[in-house]
C-alpha cells in the first residue's frame, strides 16, 4: 500500500515512465517506489544484466565478459535486453525505467521499441537538483558493508557512529561517493544524458520536478502528476 497522505493510483500506469536526473537526484527511489505503489515492474539495466548472465542466455554470455573486464556493454546488447524484457507479460500495465536511457542513440532506439507496445506514449520525468546539492548529498552519504543499509546526512544516520542500525555491520564510505569521483560523473552526466533530457523535452515527453525536495514530496508531487495526465 502507498505510505499515509499519498495519492492512492484509481488507475493503471498503462505507459513507460522514464525517471531521469543526475547521480544523486534520487531517481532510483522514487522509481522503485512508483512502481511498488502501481504494482508494476521496475526495471534497471543492471538487474537485466545480472539476470541474463544468470540465465546464461545468448545476450548475457555477450554481455559477461565485457562487464567483468569493467568496459561499458554496448548498446547493441543493453537494448536486445531492455527489448526482451519489456516484451513480457508483466509489463502490460505500464513499467518504470530507472537509469536508462543514458544516451540520445538509446533514448531513440528505445522509443522505436517503446512504439511497437500497446501503451500510452512514454513519459520521461526529469529530477532537478542543484549540482553542489548534490556533491553534498553524495559525498556524505554511508554503506553498510554488510547489508548495503544507506545514510546520509540531513536524512538518515545511524544511532552509533559507523554502526549499521539494521545489521550492526560496519558503516563506510564507497569509492564512487568520494566527492572527486561525484564531480567526475555529474560531468559524464552532462556530456552524454543531459542530451536525452532535451531529446524528449522537443518531443514533448518530458515533465520536470523539483527534486531537491523530501523523499515524500516528490513522490507525492510525482503521483499526482501522473493522476493528472491519466485524465488527459
Amino acid at each position: 500500500m502507498a505510505n499515509p497522505g499519498l495519492p492512492v493510483p484509481a488507475h493503471p500506469l498503462l505507459r513507460a515512465l522514464i525517471l531521469l536526473g543526475a547521480p544523486g537526484a534520487g531517481k532510483g527511489t522514487q522509481a522503485k517506489e512508483v512502481a511498488r505503489i502501481y504494482d508494476v515492474p521496475h526495471l534497471s539495466t543492471g538487474d537485466m544484466f545480472r539476470e541474463h548472465v544468470a540465465r546464461g542466455t545468448e545476450l548475457g554470455s555477450r554481455a559477461k565478459p565485457i562487464m567483468e573486464s569493467g568496459k561499458l556493454v554496448p548498446d547493441e546488447i543493453v537494448l536486445g535486453m531492455v527489448e526482451e524484457r519489456v516484451a513480457r507479460k508483466d509489463c502490460a500495465a505500464g513499467f518504470v525505467l530507472d537509469g536508462f536511457p543514458r544516451t540520445l542513440p538509446q533514448a531513440e532506439r528505445l522509443e522505436e521499441i517503446l512504439g511497437r507496445l500497446p501503451l500510452r506514449r512514454a513519459l520521461a520525468v526529469n529530477l532537478l537538483v542543484d549540482e553542489e546539492a548534490i556533491v553534498r548529498r553524495i559525498a556524505s552519504r554511508r554503506t553498510c558493508k554488510s547489508c548495503g543499509a544507506i545514510y546520509s546526512a540531513g536524512a538518515k544516520m545511524p544511532r552509533v557512529e559507523a554502526v549499521c542500525d539494521a545489521c550492526g555491520g560496519p558503516i563506510v564510505q564507497r569509492p564512487d561517493d568520494r566527492e572527486d569521483v561525484v564531480r567526475q560523473r555529474l560531468a559524464t552526466y552532462n556530456e552524454q544524458t543531459r542530451p536525452v533530457v532535451e531529446f524528449y523535452r522537443r518531443r514533448s515527453q518530458l515533465l520536470e520536478l523539483d527534486g531537491s525536495k523530501d523523499i515524500a514530496a516528490v513522490q507525492h508531487e510525482l503521483l499526482a502528476l501522473l493522476a493528472r495526465l491519466h485524465q488527459q
